[in-house]
């Protein structure tokens, strides 16, 4: 029979500094013997390509425009 989850006070605000700020990802929380071990934060970083692979070819072009004269 599994042991009910120990969760204080402590773990609840270690949990919500995890939580805190991350945009995208994942937050595990790992439990042996009923009581929490572990916490694992996975964080994720997502960028807009299509704007900045613009703003790349516009910086490209500008030098090729001032290697030509």
């Amino acid at each position: 029979m599994a042991k009910p989850l120990e969760l204080d006070d402590v773990w609840v605000d270690r949990i919500k500094q995890m939580l805190n700020g991350l945009e995208y990802g994942s937050v595990q929380i790992v439990v042996h013997d009923g009581k929490i071990a572990q916490i694992d934060k996975t964080e994720r970083k997502r960028f807009d390509t299509a704007s900045q692979s613009q703003s790349q070819l516009q910086a490209v072009k500008s030098v090729k425009q001032t290697s030509k004269v």
